[in-house]
């Protein structure tokens, strides 16, 4: 089901990833680029949750759309890591963490499902609070500013990306484990 409503708003968030990236090359002031790269991110990553509610309400749901949804929040959280990396505004380990995990835990589900194993390493609720407090953390460290005058989002973005960083460390560990007995499996 490539052109259903919910993939078709998982694939614009794929293509919206390089407006995000290139807002930043723009001949616009620092906060002007901040606050658009900002609510293009809270866009785009809302249709996360948007995609997932209308396949099931819709009776959408689809292999390729369950495929295709966590590849594309990998590649919008990387890619903003990416640019906050470069704004001197994430740790460069925070975003080894997370990008390290991201690619570790697609080998291995790549690796599972050619073995037959691939429920081992379903999506868990832990994957999905990962994602979530990535989601959050982001914009925070995007927008780089002041919020009404009161919220530093500096400084909540660098704590909220720090309790994405445990929670990501966390769910990998989980996937690792759950996998483990199919590893030792097929590779005794």
């Amino acid at each position: 089901m490539f052109f259903t409503l919910p993939t078709l708003l998982t694939w614009a968030r794929i293509v919206a990833i390089p407006l995000i990236v290139g807002v930043y090359y723009l001949p616009w002031s620092m906060e002007l680029r901040n606050l658009c790269a900002t609510s293009l991110f809270v866009v785009v990553a809302a249709t996360d949750w948007l995609d997932g509610w209308l396949a099931r309400r819709l009776n959408q749901t689809s292999s390729f759309g369950a495929f295709l949804d966590p590849v594309a929040d990998k590649i919008l959280v990387c890619a903003a890591l990416l640019i906050l990396l470069q704004l001197d505004r994430v740790n460069a380990l925070v975003a080894l963490i997370i990008i390290g995990r991201e690619i570790t835990i697609s080998a291995l589900r790549e690796w599972m499902a050619q073995i037959g194993a691939s429920r081992s390493v379903a999506v868990h609720m832990l994957g999905k609070l990962k994602t979530t407090a990535q989601l959050v953390a982001i914009p925070f460290l995007l927008y780089d500013g002041r919020l009404f005058e009161l919220i530093d989002t500096r400084w909540w973005g660098t704590v909220a990306i720090g309790v994405a960083s445990v929670l990501t460390v966390w769910s990998m560990v989980y996937y690792l484990r759950k996998a483990l007995p199919e590893i030792r499996a097929k590779a005794g």
